[in-house]
């Protein structure tokens, strides 16, 4: 199953609407076909590890992060592949979700005499599969917030110089999650004072969907976000109330003006709720300060990431979160399951937000 998570992981980015799942056979404690789920309308993960390993499938064990689907999408579903092998066992770290799956695949198999085991590395498996989950679950994106900061929650100076505060390292694994997700979200405000280009820089890495949320449609004709050359779309979000005029002027191939509710603030929750419809699974919210703290009014940040250089500007940087209109510290957010590791000269942490509807 670790394989199998692996090989999942390779997906994550790539693969929306459907999930991202890695399968592989094992017969006599060797492994003799894996595979997993490149991109929607490509073989699912388990055809192609069945599909590798041919006649060596028979009596042996298939391990997959999620349970085979029952359902005609745009491939036909892993079920039949898998009774079609005469596979003997089927190790299934998640049952989905999904309605149309939610424990018929894993009852069909056991009707049919084969096998099986659910719940193994069930923890690792679901936070793999958490954009999905949320998704089917929720009708929304999973939403990871994630700050850059100096030690003193800082994430530019006075002048609104914000280049660089962590360090190389500390930002290469920012592109790896731009990797990983299939959206990335900031305001307007990043785009006008940063104009960042929004994209991955690895070597193999792909671009996430560009999403910017202008409630008055201020974002300039010239910005990267809108010029820079990217196989990714850009899709700003605007209120009904924002002028016609301007929204004309970016509607450009690649770009599109996607309006939603609300007249003075973009609607963040319409927004995700859209985004969702549009087969998005998980999106990573760069900021800034005023978008941050929207999101976490709203209750819609699942996940936090922050960065924080060892550095201090004071109190008169701009803070990594604007006004939250907390008055008391017992009403503060209060993060849970902390994790945090160091990397280069910055500290990572990473916590859960208490309102997420998943245990994430």
């Amino acid at each position: 199953m670790d394989r199998a998570l692996m090989l999942a992981a390779r997906g994550l980015g790539r693969t929306h609407p459907n999930p991202p799942v890695g399968a592989v056979v094992v017969r006599g404690g060797r492994v003799v076909g894996e595979g997993y789920h490149r991109r929607a309308g490509t073989p699912h993960a388990e055809a192609l590890a069945l599909r590798r390993a041919g006649e060596r499938a028979a009596r042996a064990t298939l391990y997959v992060t999620l349970e085979p689907c029952v359902h005609i999408g745009r491939t036909p579903p892993c079920l039949e592949a898998v009774l079609r092998s005469r596979i003997r066992r089927v190790v299934i770290g998640v049952t989905d979700p999904d309605p149309r799956v939610r424990g018929r695949g894993v009852r069909a198999l056991r009707r049919a005499g084969v096998e099986v085991s659910v719940g193994v590395r069930r923890r690792d498996c679901r936070r793999l599969l958490a954009g999905h989950v949320m998704r089917t679950r929720a009708g929304r994106p999973l939403v990871v917030l994630k700050l850059a900061a100096s030690l003193d929650g800082r994430i530019a100076a006075t002048g609104g110089a914000s280049r660089w505060i962590t360090g190389a390292p500390a930002r290469r694994r920012v592109h790896e999650m731009r990797n990983r997700f299939d959206a990335v979200m900031v305001g307007a405000g990043t785009v006008r004072a940063d104009n960042p280009r929004l994209t991955c820089r690895l070597k193999s890495g792909r671009d996430p969907i560009r999403v910017v949320i202008d409630g008055s449609l201020q974002t300039s004709v010239r910005s990267h976000v809108i010029g820079a050359r990217s196989r990714a779309p850009t899709w700003i979000f605007t209120t009904h109330a924002a002028s016609a005029r301007r929204a004309g002027r970016l509607n450009r191939p690649g770009v599109e003006v996607v309006r939603c509710r609300g007249r003075e603030h973009v609607d963040l929750r319409d927004v995700l709720r859209q985004l969702g419809a549009r087969g998005v699974t998980s999106v990573l919210l760069e900021g800034g300060a005023d978008l941050a703290a929207a999101a976490l009014r709203a209750r819609v940040v699942d996940r936090l990431v922050l960065f924080m250089a060892p550095l201090v500007i004071g109190g008169d940087g701009v803070p990594a979160v604007a006004t939250l209109g907390i008055r008391h510290p017992s009403r503060a957010l209060r993060l849970q399951g902390l994790r945090h590791e160091v990397i280069g000269e910055d500290l990572v942490v990473e916590a859960s937000l208490p309102f997420s509807p998943g245990a994430l």
